[in-house]
């Protein structure tokens, strides 16, 4: 069973530790995984960590609150100390200047215009070298393994000569916009050049230049989750009912962080023109993540824009309880007769994975990694522009047989792609092959290992 506990991090970052005995969160049995994926895909994921048995595994990420990031982190760190991988997961501190800084920095590595300033540099190696001094890693771990770029710096102050260390790069990035903003080139690769290997979601992230191993890996969800469990309609209508949604009306949902790149105004620009023919309501859902300091920006002004009407609701979910946060993700997506996502940067965008796996019929944005989940008219819809869009969501509310069945075609294909046992055990092979040198940047730096044939699709058109 799942521990039901909220996790409040220890002082130091702690979120999972059994050497602390600090082990709040806990994993389903590989059983209950081999109900839904197969024994054949159970068997190759132990094969794999019998490779890793015997060494020490830490994560290290920006925050235990919100993001994709830290809800694949839930499933898969206590998933991998079920299978015998000592893995322990920290969270890096920061001021709020901080956090400004990396929102900053992200936003730079997916496009916006801008400079990574003298002063930006500088805050982000303070605040990097008050974790160091603060002894953020108190002991010796075999493998470290950082997510994005908040916490990345670290490698210059803490890696140790026998240590592995990969940086798995989760964010919408390519190397044509590194190459034409010099200043933030010089400073994300003098970063990743200490690494022994990068992890990317998709081919065309791939900064091709970096001297080092490249391994391609998409994220996962987890089918156990609260997030993503089967619901009763009880538990559906009871979170329908706590925010005043008309069960009866037809529901245009999508979840997310409020960022700038979700696509949210166009989401309510196309609502409205379905709005004009077909009674509908809409619900943006999404809550603020501690790492995201914008993100309290953009809510204010989707409530502004959307305060006159009535038939959109802006619900801010609450993060302090995180499994009635996933809950109510659940049961919110699990209502919906259409799920729009239709970002405009996206690295890769996991609440598409998880509509799909609740056979739903997505309409979401022809950009970063969403390509590898939705294939138009099969799986799902791209976004065009409003009224052009407006007409397939009509077209869905109208042909329920059609979404049914666009739905069950989603769901087949995030089974066999983007569910927690097959991407964990790429992962642990990606550290195995790094840590035996398999793959060493020394003779190796301009490899790259994909597990799956999606190298071979040409960049998104």
């Amino acid at each position: 069973m799942i521990k039901n506990e909220n996790i409040s991090p220890l002082p130091d970052g702690t979120v999972y530790s059994k050497r602390k005995n600090f082990t709040p969160i806990s994993s389903p049995s590989l059983q209950d995984y081999a109900r839904i994926v197969g024994e054949e895909k159970i068997e190759r994921l132990l094969r794999a960590a019998e490779c890793l048995k015997g060494l020490k595994l830490l994560e290290v990420n920006a925050t235990a609150q919100g993001g994709g990031v830290a809800e694949m982190l839930y499933s898969s760190i206590p998933f991998q100390n079920l299978m015998g991988i000592d893995t322990e997961w920290k969270i890096i501190r920061g001021n709020d200047e901080y956090f400004e800084v990396t929102k900053n920095l992200h936003n730079l590595l997916q496009g916006m215009e801008g400079s990574f300033t003298p002063e930006m540099e500088q805050c982000y190696f303070d605040n990097l070298t008050d974790s160091a001094n603060a002894n953020i890693i108190d002991y010796s771990p075999d493998i470290v393994l950082i997510h994005d770029p908040q916490p990345m710096g670290l490698i210059s102050h803490l890696k140790k000569p026998r240590e592995t260390w990969l940086w798995r790069c989760h964010i919408d990035i390519n190397e044509a916009t590194l190459s034409a903003n010099p200043g933030l080139w010089e400073f994300i690769t003098g970063r990743t050049a200490a690494y022994d290997a990068v992890i990317f979601s998709a081919v065309f992230y791939i900064v091709s230049s970096w001297p080092l191993p490249k391994f391609i890996i998409p994220p996962f969800i987890d089918p156990l989750s609260e997030k993503n469990r089967e619901l009763s309609k009880q538990e559906i209508d009871a979170v329908l009912l706590k925010y005043q949604i008309d069960p009866s009306v037809p529901l245009i949902v999508q979840i997310g962080r409020f960022d700038p790149w979700k696509g949210l105004d166009r989401t309510i620009a196309v609502f409205r023109e379905v709005r004009k023919e077909r009674k509908s309501q809409l619900v943006l859902a999404g809550g603020l993540a501690s790492d995201d300091p914008q993100g309290k920006r953009i809510l204010d002004r989707i409530y502004e824009d959307t305060k006159d009407d009535s038939d959109i609701i802006v619900l801010n979910l609450q993060m302090t309880d995180r499994l009635q946060n996933w809950r109510e993700v659940n049961a919110l997506q699990r209502a919906a007769s259409v799920v729009m996502q239709p970002s405009t940067k996206e690295g890769f965008g996991l609440v598409v994975t998880e509509a799909l796996w609740k056979e739903k019929p997505v309409i979401a944005g022809n950009a970063g990694a969403i390509p590898l989940q939705i294939r138009d008219g099969s799986t799902g819809y791209f976004y065009e522009y409003p009224r052009k869009t407006s007409r397939k969501v009509i077209q869905l509310l109208d042909n329920p047989k059609k979404a049914k069945e666009m739905g069950k075609s989603g769901k087949r294909y995030v089974k066999e792609h983007f569910l927690l046992p097959d991407r964990i055990a790429d992962h642990l092979m990606t550290m195995y092959m790094t840590v035996n040198r398999s793959i060493d940047k020394r003779i190796c730096s301009e490899c790259i290992t994909s597990f799956h044939p999606w190298f071979k699709l040409s960049r998104r058109t």
